[in-house]
């Protein structure tokens, strides 16, 4: 690991090391409230299996809740967290508040290294990016790798500080540090950025705003409508099909966890950080419905125990307000002229997105779109569903556009 641990001799903000160890004494505590929580009655609703089309199963809730009470081993999540070098960034804001910024990372020894930052969303971490991280490690030495790869938290998730208690806070807030971040990691002369989710809106405000942003890959476009001028024709007929069925879905039966999200933070957000019963049942039911094969158990328990350890629900779903299905909700970025420009963009398509955009759609919004890739297997969690054809569409991106950029 301390190979890849050398922050650039040129990074302005201050840099600790971190390590994730969370005490006995909050392990025995979530181990007992699970023990004390009784899992709902079963219902007519909770005995369907075959479809989720009412939410999580009894017989999944109970399976997990067993499993995480007696055999889950969170031990052996933070020594695979630590075998990569995990960093705290003090980042001073434009009104002189200090946020501490979370990130693992692989610092290469190149001098003309390309630095990407990979960007999460919600219910997701930087454990997204560990695998990906793990795939660049395994072919490249810190002389040989080509690339700074940086996997932030965001501001408000798991092991990042939360926004201020006496402002509002939204996607620009969330914008404006990262690329002060960059900056403050010595990039400020050019960096490249990977998101998913709230990730991609995130960086979609960046390559729009901030002129060090010169090239975004997304594997998530969701716009709020058709935009004028697409062509139906040029739709493939997986397009139409995930249109027809994963977006068709999610915006019938999909989207009510994001109206409460968006109308109804605070109440939610209680609710949640009382029972880590309640965040298995409200958090797994979207690695179960997002994702195109349902990762392992302990791979959504990880996520949560995250979650539930840094308490971290409450303070990271204030994005929904700004997109919430109600009047005055914004645009959605990838949806906004403002955004749009001719930098260089690549978008990895995947049929079980819950909101799987046709390619017509970016090209329709005058995006640069020098590389598309429409993939037969993966969902939403893109990067942690499929690192291998990720990796492999941003070296193929970076390669195709060149660097550095101007």
């Amino acid at each position: 690991m301390a190979e890849y641990d050398n922050v650039p001799s040129r990074a302005s903000v201050k840099v600790d090391k971190f390590e994730l160890s969370i005490p006995d004494e909050q392990i025995s505590d979530l181990k007992t409230l699970l023990r004390l929580s009784p899992l709902a009655p079963e219902t007519y609703e909770n005995l369907h299996t075959d479809d989720g089309k009412f939410g999580v199963s009894y017989e999944w809730m109970k399976k997990a809740k067993e499993h995480w009470l007696n055999k889950y081993d969170w031990r052996k999540v933070e020594t695979y967290n630590n075998s990569f070098p995990n960093y705290i960034a003090h980042v001073k804001d434009d009104d002189g508040e200090t946020y501490r910024m979370h990130f693992a990372a692989l610092f290469s020894k190149q001098e003309n290294a390309i630095p990407i930052l990979y960007m999460h969303g919600w219910p997701g971490s930087h454990f997204e990016f560990l695998d990906i991280l793990n795939l660049y490690r395994k072919k490249y030495s810190p002389e040989e790798l080509p690339y700074h790869v940086i996997a932030a938290t965001l501001p408000g998730w798991t092991l990042s500080s939360g926004p201020p208690l006496t402002r509002d806070f939204d996607t620009l807030d969330v914008a404006r540090l990262m690329n002060k971040l960059m900056h403050g990691l010595g990039f400020g002369s050019g960096y490249v950025i990977q998101g998913g989710d709230i990730g991609s809106f995130t960086g979609k405000v960046m390559i729009g705003v901030y002129d060090e942003c010169k090239a975004a890959h997304f594997n998530f476009a969701a716009q709020n409508e058709m935009p004028p001028g697409v062509d139906e024709s040029q739709f493939t007929e997986a397009e139409k099909h995930a249109m027809e069925t994963r977006a068709k879905a999610f915006y019938t039966t999909g989207i009510g966890y994001a109206k409460e999200h968006g109308t109804r933070p605070a109440t939610i957000g209680f609710a949640l950080s009382a029972s880590p019963l309640s965040l298995l049942a409200w958090i797994g039911e979207k690695f179960i419905e997002w994702t195109d094969v349902t990762p392992p158990l302990d791979q959504i328990l990880d996520s949560i125990s995250l979650y539930w350890f840094t308490q971290s629900f409450a303070r990271c779903i204030y994005t929904y307000r700004e997109y919430s299905a109600v009047p005055g909700g914004r645009v959605l970025p990838h949806s906004d002229p403002k955004y749009n420009n001719r930098k260089p963009i690549a978008w990895s398509w995947y049929p079980k997105e819950v909101f799987p955009v046709p390619k017509a759609w970016a090209v329709a919004q005058d995006m640069n779109l020098v590389l598309f890739r429409q993939h037969e297997v993966g969902g939403h969690f893109a990067v942690m569903e499929q690192p291998e054809e990720m990796m492999q569409d941003m070296e193929d991106f970076l390669q195709k556009i060149g660097w550095p950029l101007k």
